[in-house]
């Protein structure tokens, strides 16, 4: 059975990285986890971009309590963006695996800048490519990078692997007890019903693109094979 996509990018949070027990904005076992996740995937032979976030160092919301403004702020979680990616990337490489930075902001003593042939380039040779620095312009989240980038290289789906969510309720489930679980919507009911899946000027970017959304818990390791493969995995957000 083959896998169903041929080109991912797979979307982290930056608190995705972190040790939620001690406040390490890095841990290296889920480092560790990403990286053998990644490997799975590129044994499928699935090509595989990611964009993270970076949560884990920086939070804008910080930025109205200490009198940083806006685009400032932005610009920090841009490079803390880059501080993530170059971690996940020692991981990946000490799995064996081939793996490229490409930052939106140029930082060439660190990593490649984005150009959009050569990380087709580097995808098409079976390198994995970690997007840095968001879309390099502030007011724009992480999912509007993942959204662009995806259409950019020609992904077929965008993951997004959640922590502590198995897919997309109704309700906050955390909240609401009553919550029922969403396996299948369209995108644009997505945006209508302004469903907390991704910000809405990424979801609106995906509009007419058929790219999907697959929603899923990352706490699952069989998670990624299983929503490769086809299976009904968490929430799909299909582009009628």
């Amino acid at each position: 059975m083959e896998p169903i996509y041929k080109r991912v990018i797979l979307k982290l949070s930056g608190e995705a990285l972190a040790d939620n027990k001690d406040s390490t904005i890095l841990d290296h076992e889920k480092l560790l986890t990403i990286a053998n996740t990644v490997k799975m995937i590129r044994s499928l032979g699935v090509d595989v971009g990611i964009v993270v976030g970076a949560g884990n160092i920086w939070r804008g919301r910080l930025a109205d309590k200490i009198g940083i403004e806006p685009s400032t702020a932005d610009y920090m979680g841009m490079l803390g963006t880059v501080i993530n990616a170059l971690a996940i990337q020692s991981a990946i490489e000490e799995k064996g695996l081939p793996c490229r930075v490409m930052s939106a902001i140029n930082i060439p003593q660190v990593c490649e800048p984005y150009y959009r042939r050569k990380a087709i380039a580097h995808l098409d040779d079976g390198i994995v490519v970690i997007f840095g620095g968001g879309t390099g312009n502030p007011y724009c989240t992480t999912d509007s990078c993942a959204a662009l980038r995806a259409l950019e290289v020609g992904a077929d789906a965008i993951l997004m692997a959640k922590n502590g969510v198995d897919g997309v309720y109704d309700a906050d489930p955390r909240k609401n007890p009553n919550a029922k679980k969403i396996d299948q919507i369209s995108l644009a009911e997505m945006i209508s019903r302004k469903l907390a899946i991704m910000d809405l000027s990424a979801a609106a970017m995906l509009e007419g693109k058929h790219v999907a959304i697959r929603v899923f818990s990352m706490d699952d390791p069989a998670a990624f094979k299983k929503v490769l493969m086809g299976e009904k995995v968490g929430t799909t957000v299909i582009d009628e």
